[in-house]
């Protein structure tokens, strides 16, 4: 029977005690009671062969073991979330963990490469593997998505728009979070502008902000019966903020932009004022097609539409809904009418290909809204853990070498 030396250690401070352990948690700076899941509901929430693995380990003697963690693409690095809930539940445990950072927070990590290595007791470690992966390969997914988006338009703030999009409010946390991150990134690499804030007041301050981002939803402008009306209801309500309107109600972008324009002339001319395009993908904003959305690249980019274009790089430029060619007409239409102050935001299917095709056609798009693309490919969210070394001895199935500490 193995009875490795930090047995003795970790016996007495009984385990199954985790629900009174909160003055623990509170020495890493994060209380038990901020935890999600907290420490008295880990049991329930883990895989049951973990738990099982912790009776078996606490029968027949503990033993320090190190986990490596990795994923099977590359990702941008954003563990912090995931690190702050393993410390607070590990303290709660009576332990603390020795994490080794392969990477700093933002880095790039590539496929199947050890994030980091966790060393704990096996007894402790064993039922947090499930959760703490639950938060640590999602968010590493969404901070690569963002930091692609950012980069490939790095002269257009992005605003985070993925709250609806999300399986719950923790799901929101984790993805405000990654696309702070990846944003970061994108502005250290390209000098982009990266996403400046996000829809929600909970997470706001991930961007360092202390309040979400948004003016008004299509809703508002069913309830008031008009584009115009809508912005009305808006202003009086909050006078003294900038204003952003939906233009595409009605199916008239261009009509019901240049109305509001008309109808607050001096936040138009001080830039205050910005129409939201949000056309879907079933038709063309307001006076196009695909010959006049050719022809408007023809004038306004022409070298977007010489080479070759498969399907889908056509629709970004010249198809339904949001196409570059959209974002120039309603731009043109702007500035024949003397409202050249007044700014563009895109949003609706926006991802690092759409982003890329929009540069590629100078697009002019003061800010983009993105939402269902910073949690999507959920399938490549997985991050994976394997034990890599028993008191101290490596050891790890075959196949996983790759895993070891060199």
């Amino acid at each position: 029977m193995i009875r490795p030396r930090i047995a003795a250690q970790i016996e007495p401070r009984a385990m199954t005690q985790d629900h009174n352990a909160a003055s623990s948690a509170q020495a890493t700076g994060t209380p038990a009671s901020t935890l999600v899941p907290p420490p008295e509901a880990v049991q329930r929430w883990t895989d049951v062969y973990f738990k099982r693995t912790r009776q078996i380990v606490e029968r027949f003697g503990d033993v320090p073991v190190t986990y490596a963690i990795f994923m099977r693409r590359p990702v941008v690095f954003a563990p912090r979330l995931a690190l702050d809930w393993l410390r607070g539940i590990c303290a709660a445990r009576g332990f603390e963990p020795v994490i080794e950072q392969n990477y700093a927070e933002g880095k790039w990590v590539g496929a199947g490469e050890p994030m980091l290595w966790i060393t704990g007791p096996f007894s402790g470690m064993a039922e947090l593997e499930t959760i703490f992966l639950m938060k640590l390969g999602p968010a590493c997914v969404a901070a690569y998505n963002a930091y692609s988006m950012a980069a490939e338009l790095p002269n257009v703030a992005f605003i985070a728009m993925d709250a609806r999009h999300c399986a719950g409010t923790e799901m929101a946390e984790i993805m405000a979070y990654a696309s702070s991150v990846g944003s970061a990134r994108a502005r250290r690499k390209v000098g982009a502008k990266g996403f400046i804030g996000n829809a929600t007041d909970a997470t706001a301050h991930m961007f360092g902000m202390q309040v979400g981002m948004g003016t008004m939803p299509h809703a508002l402008i069913g309830y008031a019966g008009s584009t115009v009306r809508a912005a009305e209801m808006y202003r009086e309500t909050f006078p003294d903020e900038p204003m952003t309107v939906l233009v595409d109600y009605f199916g008239q972008e261009v009509s019901d932009a240049l109305e509001v324009c008309r109808r607050f002339p001096e936040l138009a001319a001080s830039g205050q004022l910005s129409v939201r395009l949000d056309t879907p993908g079933g038709r063309f904003v307001e006076g196009l097609d695909p010959p006049q959305s050719y022809a408007v690249l023809d004038r306004r980019a022409p070298e977007s539409i010489r080479g070759y274009r498969n399907e889908t790089e056509l629709r970004y430029l010249i198809g339904a809904g949001v196409s570059a060619a959209a974002v120039h007409w309603v731009r043109e239409k702007l500035d024949d009418a003397g409202f050249d102050k007044v700014r563009i935001v895109g949003s609706s299917g926006f991802s690092p290909e759409k982003c890329r095709i929009m540069a590629d056609a100078n697009a002019p798009l003061d800010v983009v809204g993105t939402g269902s693309y910073l949690p999507e490919k959920w399938g490549e969210t997985y991050a994976t853990a394997d034990i890599v070394a028993y008191d101290g001895v490596p050891r790890v199935k075959v196949g996983r070498e790759f895993l070891l500490k060199r």
